[in-house]
């Protein structure tokens, strides 16, 4: 079996892109804050509100990264990879109920349309926030699909929901404070609330699939297999009953070695260890188990 956990280097590094995103949530949780008290627009309260549940996901994503990392102990002998899954659930479930708020707020205000006011300035410092949101976004994102983090890939679509948000505030705020027409403040709210449900539901789903143990992808899984072809030139030498599972930013590999019965233990032995060899230069970092089994 070939150990794996994440360096600690690496966790640290993912630990600074969290750190990035909470820094990232306090400035645009201010600025949109300010701009919904001065514009009194439920479009942008709605926003401030999705940037504060940012906030608390990107402080539930650090503690679940921090879980992920620690290593496997007497009570956890496979590590804690499947924190990360659970950071994912929470973010997407607090997706949804942001989302929900935002809907009940535009009702309560399509049925009560008031004036806008300060359009242009509050405009002005919601664009600033989503600028922040969008970079950080970004970053994350492709930081979470490099190092194979749930957990910051989540957090990094849980800021462009956010960006998402804005962009449909703004734009109705701004046609709002052009033609003063200000049932379109809740409107835009309301489509927004709905499309960011989505996400969530999104994020959900896919921090279920993994819970459940779900395979390798198959462009990883074709890779095993073809690390895996002809051992050796003794046709009775067969890899089969191939299984596989991630675990958050872990994979685990599993697999039957048939060998001629005739062989020695240290023979099927050093043959297993190269195929836990093989995986690992194909997909580095995964625990590979080998079941050795005489052939018939």
């Amino acid at each position: 079996m070939t150990p794996t956990s994440a360096p600690p280097n690496e966790n640290r590094l993912l630990e600074r892109f969290l750190w990035l995103s909470v820094a990232t949530a306090v400035a645009t949780v201010t600025l949109k804050v300010i701009a919904a008290m001065i514009t009194n627009s439920v479009g942008m309260w709605s926003d401030a509100l999705e940037s504060t549940v940012n906030l608390l996901a990107a402080g539930v994503a650090l503690w679940a990264l921090r879980v992920s990392a620690r290593p496997a102990d007497h009570n956890h002998d496979f590590g804690h990879g499947k924190a990360e899954y659970l950071s994912a659930a929470v973010e997407g479930t607090l997706i949804i109920v942001a989302a929900a708020a935002i809907i009940a707020g535009a009702v309560q205000r399509l049925l009560n349309p008031v004036p806008l006011e300060s359009v242009g300035l509050g405009v002005a410092l919601a664009t600033i926030a989503s600028a922040f949101n969008l970079a950080t976004g970004l970053v994350l994102i492709r930081a979470g699909k490099r190092y194979r983090s749930i957990t910051l890939e989540a957090d990094g679509r849980h800021l462009m929901a956010d960006v998402w948000t804005s962009v449909g505030v703004l734009v109705g705020i701004t046609v709002v404070g052009l033609t003063h027409i200000y049932w379109l403040d809740p409107v835009i709210a309301l489509a927004v609330g709905v499309n960011i449900i989505f996400t969530g539901y999104g994020l959900v789903r896919r921090s279920v699939v993994g819970l459940l143990d779900a395979t390798l992808p198959p462009e990883e899984v074709a890779l095993i297999q073809k690390a895996l072809g002809p051992l050796t030139d003794d046709p009775r030498v067969r890899v089969t009953d191939l299984r596989t599972r991630e675990s958050g930013r872990q994979r685990f590999v599993q697999a039957t070695l048939t060998v001629p019965g005739e062989w020695t233990v240290q023979r099927s032995h050093d043959l297993a260890d190269r195929v836990e060899a093989e995986v690992g230069q194909v997909l580095p970092g995964t625990v590979t188990f080998v079941h050795v089994e005489p052939a018939d």
